[in-house]
């Protein structure tokens, strides 16, 4: 499951799991009487005691197979899940998974577990990339205000330097304080908001935005007016920061198209604007946090956000 690779499930044709249940139930009730019918019915030709021996024997090897088919297609499909679900405790990424279960329900059992896996292992190295991440980012401010502290500590007369210090330490707790607020809204944006339909128009019309902003379709979205100007509120702030003016709308069969006039996306960086803290304007001030806040309220809606290919500006495309 490491690299997010989904190991496949065999599927072969097994009995439905009520089917062997049912089976089982109707061969215990059914042997007994089976038994007695034959006793009685061969007794007199084979004799007592060989119909008894036939019997026995008969019991024998109807609770063998019986024994075997629930070992097969129950306890051992439940024993081997078992055992990768506490591989995958134990943390192992490349836990054994069995290439297939035993009945319809034990399969699909499996694939939810694997499923379930796979999300918390990821899950579970985002948030160690994430913490790096976050840990690199601060970093350089407390270095700075630090640095700055302890130079003031010691003692500075000029006071064009100590002014210069004040401002090192302002700018960098104001940066601190920035990640911060972007942090507190990535972690807010995973909480899902109402479905709608919304108007694009309506919306738009009420954005705090410096952006002339244009509506050239206008179908209604399934997000609420409240989770929908979330998500314009950042689209719209990211592209004012990289110098767009304009700003065109467009939604139609639930997709939402939006193109901007700015400078547009480098090749190179294509392919991580959506990363947290990747930012082109890190001496601007920027925390590279926008669009991976609006992906993360997108993905918690069902939604997702895609860089368009453009020959001017940027331009992003978000079905729901």
């Amino acid at each position: 499951m490491s690299g997010g690779v989904r190991r496949q499930i065999i599927k072969k044709w097994r009995p439905p799991l009520a089917l062997v249940i049912g089976g089982t139930l109707a061969a215990v009730l059914c042997l007994p009487l089976i038994g007695i019918g034959y006793f009685k019915l061969a007794g007199n030709i084979l004799g007592w005691g060989e119909t008894t021996w036939l019997i026995g024997w008969m019991a024998y090897l109807s609770t063998a197979i019986l024994a075997y088919l629930l070992w097969r297609l129950v306890l051992r499909p439940v024993y081997a899940l078992t055992a990768y679900a506490k591989a995958v405790e134990a943390g192992q990424t490349d836990a054994p998974l069995p290439p297939h279960f035993g009945t319809p329900e034990f399969t699909a059992l499996a694939a939810s577990v694997d499923d379930m896996a796979k999300a918390l292992q990821n899950r579970e190295a985002g948030i160690r990339a994430y913490s790096d991440h976050v840990t690199h980012e601060l970093k350089s401010p407390l270095t700075s205000i630090s640095a700055a502290a302890e130079l003031l500590e010691a003692g500075v007369d000029d006071p064009e330097d100590r002014a210069q210090l004040l401002a090192s330490i302002r700018t960098s707790s104001t940066r601190m304080q920035s990640l911060l607020d972007s942090l507190r809204a990535l972690a807010a944006a995973r909480v899902p908001y109402g479905r709608g339909p919304t108007l694009l128009s309506d919306v738009v019309s009420a954005l705090p935005s410096t952006l002339t902003l244009t509506v050239r379709e206008n179908a209604p979205l399934p997000l609420d007016a409240t989770g929908l100007t979330a998500v314009l509120e950042q689209l719209t702030q990211n592209a004012a920061s990289h110098g767009a003016t304009e700003l065109q709308l467009s939604s139609k069969d639930a997709v939402l198209t939006l193109t901007d006039n700015g400078k547009g996306i480098a090749e190179g960086d294509r392919a991580r604007i959506f990363d947290p803290f990747f930012t082109t304007r890190r001496s601007g001030g920027g925390t590279g946090m926008g669009l991976a806040i609006t992906r993360a309220m997108l993905e918690a809606n069902g939604a997702e956000i895609t860089l368009l290919p453009s020959t001017s500006g940027a331009k992003f495309e978000i079905r729901f």
